[in-house]
């Protein structure tokens, strides 16, 4: 799945703002502009949370501060009965349309709709029973590592591995909304190949596209990145999103960074072996006579080759 270029999953989550149509448009730019999946969330606000208004409920810091937590995920959610109809179109269009679930209840709609592959978000990575749930499906499971460290990946791993997963991927991953330079470590991504021997990749939420680009160069071969419609206005996750052209810009700029260090071995470019002839060479720069002897004087190490 992810030999040729960098598997680029175009993430929908709140940017829907509480609007099917829109999801539907966000599907068909994501496919217009070149993304090879559409990602979706799938809960409801009550398998996510309490509906609590004290201090632990009310978020302190990032975009959304100030918001509770069920009221940040009753606005964020795409709703259970939109999914099927979204799924319709995506296959319509032939687009491949993926979800992460975050509770059972979620798993299994998006089982009866035959999702093909599934995404683990960062937060529930410590969700053992979540994880053994998502790994007896058998389908391939992309784990998102963003705030674990290298133990608790182990374990959603070895998990995973052990109740069925057959293809698992990770992603390396920020979860700072929106994430800055500072944030980031692109080693990461070869410690995480080197450890785990899978396909890692890397959710991107800067709002910088050079990080993707850095993390191509650095081995990544799957990106997630959040996809919002041109001049939307309304939408939580609009602050590291890319909106509408943008994402073929983006497409196009991931595909370049890995066309730079697609082959493994030493090499050198057509163009560069065809310069061969320029190189310096040894020619006579006098008459020389039968007999005489080649000499600094008569002689010279010189272009062209």
């Amino acid at each position: 799945m992810f030999k040729k270029k960098p598997y680029f999953v175009a993430e929908i989550s709140a940017n829907h703002a509480g609007s099917i149509k829109k999801a539907i448009k966000l599907i068909y730019q994501a496919k217009k502009y070149g993304a090879d999946a559409v990602k979706l969330q799938t809960y409801t606000p009550e398998g996510m949370t309490l509906n609590f208004k004290n201090k632990y409920f009310k978020l302190k810091s990032g975009i959304w501060r100030g918001k509770y937590l069920w009221e940040l995920y009753n606005q964020a959610k795409t709703p259970h009965e939109w999914h099927e109809k979204l799924f319709d179109y995506a296959k319509k269009i032939n687009i491949t349309i993926f979800s992460s679930p975050f509770d059972k209840k979620s798993l299994e709609l998006l089982e009866s709709l035959r999702c093909p592959i599934y995404k683990l978000a960062s937060f529930e990575i410590n969700d053992i029973p979540l994880i053994e749930l998502i790994a007896k499906t058998k389908k391939p499971i992309i784990i998102s590592t963003g705030m674990a460290n290298i133990k608790e990946i182990e374990t959603a791993y070895k998990t995973a591995k052990k109740f069925g997963a057959r293809k698992i991927s990770l992603l390396y991953c920020v979860s700072n909304y929106p994430s800055k330079l500072s944030d980031f470590n692109m080693n990461m991504i070869g410690i995480l190949k080197k450890k785990f021997n899978c396909p890692i990749g890397f959710s991107d939420h800067s709002k910088d596209n050079r990080v993707a680009f850095s993390a191509i160069s650095a081995g990544a071969e799957i990106v997630e990145k959040h996809i919002a419609l041109k001049n939307q206005k309304k939408g939580l996750d609009l602050e590291f999103s890319i909106r509408g052209e943008e994402i073929r810009k983006f497409r196009q700029d991931i595909d370049i960074a890995y066309s730079l260090i697609k082959n493994k071995s030493y090499t050198r470019s057509i163009y560069e072996k065809n310069l061969r002839i320029q190189r310096r060479s040894i020619f006579a720069s006098k008459n020389i006579l039968k007999n005489e002897k080649f000499t600094k004087k008569n002689i010279q190490i010189i272009r062209p080759g």
